[in-house]
């Protein structure tokens, strides 16, 4: 079974320099060629080509490696690439992923989980550091829509009405004219967008009042 060959893009160069060491150190993965530039990685000459590329996603002194994802892919189209970074806001891992990365870990993950992603990608599996994860996770779950917060009063009728009183029972509870009664259900369904008591039931099974 061959060994994974893995090249490194990355501008520091005691970070590359650690990063080599793992690969080194790690059986069945050989270090193949580094460089602290994309444009310099793509003019090295090689007679094999990488499984896996560690990429710095903030490169100085030239492109970003986010810019340089699809230039490598055009020159080694079956790479995997691992975007190695300090950084885990949403926009930067999102167009990391889209542009074609089949890993996103921070610089702060320790070099186990880091060889550990290289031989999951490699088996055709993805990796991410578990606080990207969770932002990626947090991305794409269903966005419940705020609902508005009624006043204690409101809260009061509307709990009258889920217990199926009349408005002339709910006045005597809360000892309040009939009257006002309805103008607090008119403010309550303005405030829940909704239009009938079924629709206010639901919203209080559903727990959003």
């Amino acid at each position: 079974m061959e060994n994974i060959k893995v090249s490194i893009i990355e501008d520091e160069e005691m970070i590359r320099n650690s990063l080599v060491g793992l690969i080194e150190a790690q059986p069945g993965i050989e270090m193949l060629n580094q460089a602290n530039q994309v444009e310099k990685f793509l003019n090295l000459i090689s007679t094999q080509d990488p499984d896996i590329i560690l990429l710095d996603i903030s490169l100085k002194g030239g492109m970003s490696g986010i810019e340089g994802i699809r230039l490598i892919k055009n020159k080694y189209p079956n790479v995997e690439i691992i975007m190695l970074t300090t950084f885990d806001d949403s926009d930067r891992i999102f167009k990391a992923l889209c542009a074609g990365a089949s890993a996103y870990i921070t610089k702060r993950t320790p070099f186990k989980k880091i060889a550990e992603a290289i031989y999951t990608v490699h088996w055709g599996g993805s990796y991410m550091s578990p606080s990207i994860a969770r932002k990626v996770v947090e991305h794409f779950a269903p966005k419940k829509k705020p609902t508005a917060v009624l006043t204690p009063r409101q809260q009061q009728v509307a709990e009258g009405i889920v217990e199926g009183l009349s408005y002339k029972l709910i006045a005597d509870k809360l000892l309040i004219k009939t009257e006002t009664v309805r103008d607090h259900i008119k403010s309550i369904y303005r405030k829940l967008e909704i239009n009938s008591r079924t629709q206010l039931i639901k919203k209080s099974i559903d727990g959003e009042i």
